[in-house]
């Protein structure tokens, strides 16, 4: 995986952030989802990296990344602060301006990214996400039962990090085969390497901390963006999954599209084939469809 990729870890003043980098052209950031790593990007990026500078980071508290120590407030773990991190390390990489995707969690720091700092995101790409605020707004008995670590990571501690040492196993692959993702998307390295990112102490509480900020401050910071009226202003594309939840859940609200266009200026979307993890499943087309919106082509 990432033969042609160089890595580096580049300390951002708060955080040690591990990436690897390959290509040239335009600075494209990645950023993963829980609960897996940089990894998830192993069958997209050498592709994106024909026209861009693909990189492909760990976020704060996952992976090969550091986990700064936290506080009462879940402050060090908010979007907010790993948002922070990645602008610092494409600042070290040398990117004034660039392009960011992210799945899931990573999703969720690549919006805050461009609300946060509006000048250096040239284009968005959310994979399989809503806004934070939207989702727990709206939050039921699926969200709780369908998608577990939003409530359950984000119990004080010890409760979750007991239950992620105890089994990391069985966290992962319920995660891997209960979002409507196929099992073989995740070649058995693979899985290894995510369940080997769950056995050290430090990143389980880091992850716990994460999940504890998206349930108080990053909901409240969208809240303010909101009323402040607040939008991402650059080219925005949501994707999600053909057989996952979010257009079944947000139909209602006229799906996950219509969510993000309360939040964006340019919004587009579109459904990939897959579960919840189509960037794994599916990475052809995932490649295909990023390269085609950052491009412009």
């Amino acid at each position: 995986m990432f033969d042609d990729f160089d890595s580096r870890e580049i300390d951002t003043g708060e955080a040690r952030i591990f990436a690897r980098r390959a290509g040239s052209g335009p600075g494209l950031l990645l950023l993963h989802g829980f609960p897996e790593t940089h990894v998830m990007w192993r069958d997209v990026a050498p592709s994106l990296a024909r026209d861009f500078t693909v990189v492909c980071a760990d976020l704060r508290g996952y992976g090969q990344s550091s986990c700064p120590p936290s506080a009462a407030d879940h402050a060090p773990y908010a979007k907010r602060a790993m948002a922070a991190d990645m602008l610092a390390l494409m600042d070290t990489l040398g990117f004034e301006r660039f392009l960011v995707a992210g799945h899931d969690r990573g999703g969720r720091v690549a919006y805050r990214l461009a609300l946060d700092h509006p000048d250096r995101v040239e284009k968005l790409a959310v994979l399989d996400i809503v806004p934070t605020a939207e989702a727990w707004d709206r939050a039921d008995a699926r969200l709780a039962l369908g998608y577990w670590p939003w409530a359950l990571l984000a119990q004080p501690e010890p409760l979750p990090e007991t239950m992620l040492a105890a089994g990391a196993e069985a966290v992962v692959d319920n995660a891997l085969s209960g979002w409507g993702s196929a099992p073989d998307a995740f070649p058995p390295g693979v899985r290894q390497a995510y369940v080997d990112a769950l056995r050290d102490p430090a990143h389980i509480h880091a992850i716990c901390e994460e999940y504890r900020a998206a349930a108080s401050l990053d909901r409240e910071h969208d809240h303010d963006d909101r009323e402040a009226g607040r939008r991402i202003a650059c080219p925005m594309l949501a994707l999600w999954s053909e057989h996952g939840a979010l257009a079944e859940w947000y139909a209602q609200e006229g799906g996950p599209l219509a969510l993000w266009r309360n939040w964006a200026d340019d919004a587009s979307s579109g459904a990939l084939p897959g579960g919840h993890f189509f960037p794994e499943e599916s990475p052809i087309e995932t490649a295909a469809t990023l390269d085609a919106f950052f491009s412009g082509r």
